[in-house]
């Protein structure tokens, strides 16, 4: 998609000289207010480079980037103003985060040069984030299946956390966060240690010796320590550690999105553990996720009325005998999957994932595996 660039100026005449300028150059929208240049965000965006004068009725520039910045933080930002005022040159370069700073008149070789400049700061952010969202979420994603071929009971628990997290998190508009995403694949990856038969009881409604609590209690504390040895991952190991802590909300912010993203990312990922044990307790979804609302008092109003309007399939699990051909995602293997020649490809527990059907289906070509073969189905 090519780059776009908004231009935010209350004098009609100054936006008619930049699109002369500029027009045949990159895709320009220009707007007269601050308000006029959110909605274009909305509606029209995303925007490389974002331009806004600085005094404007209504709203003034320092105040129209501080918003742009929350509603598109990948945008960047600038200023291009007559106004030499240096106390709000430095309360928009502090509140906006302002790539640059120029003044009018600009000659339009010096405004194409800097806005040029922009567009490749917006290059390296958004590669930046293709970095880590798509290189390091595979990477991560491979360490969670591996989990899978060596503790099936915890990486099933992992991908039920995973998809309630996504749920809370889009029923709050924040489902964008790749922290929590991250979060929500790992936080069981230090069960790794822990014993089948206490991952079992723990998952379920049996209790636990007080010994075996402890031990099961430590795992979020181990699995941050593993997580923080990876570089760039320091935010997602502090979520990791926190998911079986309720997070205090006392005077946070009313909507979720101004948070920072350690309380956001702690408050989705406990929400989701929590909802995955009072489900495997035996509790309805919607009925778990009521009983949630109603045990947190501090949710914000606006995010309670949200988390209780999600919906989400209650359909029983049911066995069935079926073929290779007929496997699919989300199903739970409720045996041991083998060769023909009596070797163990899948263990039983494990969640069928898009990699394990691959694997499953090259060794099928090459020594065969034992078919019909029972799975757990949702229905």
């Amino acid at each position: 998609m090519k780059e776009k660039i908004l231009f935010v100026d209350d004098e009609p005449n100054v936006l008619d000289a930049i699109r002369r300028q500029l027009g045949r150059r990159v895709m320009l929208d220009t707007a007269t207010s601050g308000e006029q240049g959110l909605s274009l965000i909305e509606t029209a965006g995303p925007y490389a480079v974002v331009v806004s004068d600085m005094r404007m009725p209504g709203m003034t520039g320092s105040q129209f980037l501080m918003r742009v910045r929350e509603l598109a933080p990948d945008s960047v930002r600038m200023i291009l103003t007559g106004q030499a005022d240096m106390q709000a040159t430095i309360d928009a370069v502090n509140d906006g985060q302002i790539f640059r700073f120029l003044t009018k008149p600009c000659t339009p070789d010096t405004l194409w040069s800097v806005l040029e400049s922009g567009l490749k700061q917006h290059r390296l952010i958004t590669a930046e984030r293709d970095l880590l969202e798509r290189t390091l979420g595979g990477a991560v994603n491979m360490l969670t299946e591996v989990l899978g071929l060596t503790n099936p009971a915890a990486f099933s628990r992992a991908l039920r956390v995973q998809r309630y997290a996504q749920a809370i998190a889009e029923a709050i508009s924040v489902g964008n966060h790749w922290e929590i995403r991250l979060a929500a694949m790992l936080s069981q990856v230090g069960c790794i240690t822990l014993p089948a038969g206490i991952l079992t009881r723990a998952y379920g409604t049996a209790t636990l010796s007080p010994d075996e609590k402890l031990l099961y209690e430590s795992h979020p504390e181990l699995a941050a320590r593993l997580i923080s040895s990876i570089p760039r991952l320091e935010l997602v190991a502090e979520i990791v550690a926190g998911q079986m802590q309720r997070p205090n909300l006392s005077g946070s912010a009313p909507l979720p999105e101004r948070w920072d993203a350690r309380l956001l990312g702690q408050t989705v990922l406990y929400a989701a553990v929590e909802l995955d044990a009072r489900i495997a307790g035996g509790a309805l979804p919607q009925v778990a996720l009521q009983k949630i609302v109603e045990s947190w008092p501090e949710l914000p109003q606006g995010m309670a009325d949200a988390w209780r309007a999600i919906r989400m399939p209650a359909g029983d699990l049911v066995v069935q005998a079926i073929s290779l051909s007929e496997l699919a995602p989300g199903m739970i293997l409720d045996e041991d999957l083998t060769s023909r020649n009596g070797i163990r490809l899948v263990p039983q527990g494990h969640e069928v994932t898009n990699t394990v059907m691959a694997r499953l289906r090259s060794v099928a070509a090459a020594v065969g595996i034992r078919e019909p073969f029972r799975v757990r189905v949702q229905v």
